[in-house]
């Protein structure tokens, strides 16, 4: 029995498309911090997908147009106008988040860093940082996406992948070192360390 053009079309989304669905929600619960709205983002990236599935070019990344779809469909629905966020990037970041490492592998912080459960702070101090970085962070630390490809499904400029990307690392850092000394895993921070 032969399929017709819309179950081939149905059968197709169905075997590439959906391979991508934890992907996805996890993408849109990092950016809309809530389940029920995640999964409303979710629902309406794969409508949007199904729609569009013409449009996608085979031989592609699945979870590259994905997330693309995803995050056009965050941000259309959003009520409040998108913050635009400037960033001064003349090196003294760096050196503070370089100085911030010395100072924990100074104190040897690392191997009980190592052997700790940090799965929850994680995601908390994930779920704090404005979304501009949060979604950077999501895409290329824990969705593995290139900044190039990054660069694409957020429709900003490499550099400011870049910028985004070490700035929401310096604040999830600064969040993690804050949980670290509220559980008692290093003392707060005296004077000679600063």
């Amino acid at each position: 029995m032969l399929m017709t053009a819309p179950e081939a079309a149905h059968a197709l989304f169905s075997a590439n498309a959906l391979t991508a669905l934890d992907d996805v929600y996890r993408f849109a619960r990092s950016l809309t911090r809530d389940e029920a709205d995640a999964e409303d983002v979710v629902q309406e990236t794969y409508l949007r997908a199904f729609r569009s599935w013409q449009t996608f070019q085979e031989g592609t990344d699945i979870r590259r147009w994905l997330f693309t779809i995803a995050r056009n469909v965050f941000l259309r629905s959003r009520e409040k106008a998108r913050r635009e966020v400037t960033l001064d990037d003349d090196g003294a970041e760096a050196v503070d988040a370089a100085q911030a490492s010395e100072v924990w592998l100074r104190r040897g912080l690392d191997p009980i860093l190592a052997s700790a459960d940090l799965g929850p702070a994680i995601h908390e101090a994930l779920d704090a940082i404005p979304e501009t970085f949060r979604s950077v962070v999501v895409l290329v630390d824990l969705e593995d996406q290139s900044y190039e490809d990054a660069a694409e499904v957020l429709g900003v400029p490499v550099g400011t992948v870049r910028s985004r990307l070490f700035r929401g690392r310096k604040l999830l850092q600064e969040r993690l070192i804050a949980y670290a000394q509220d559980a008692g895993f290093v003392p707060a921070p005296d004077r000679s360390d600063a």
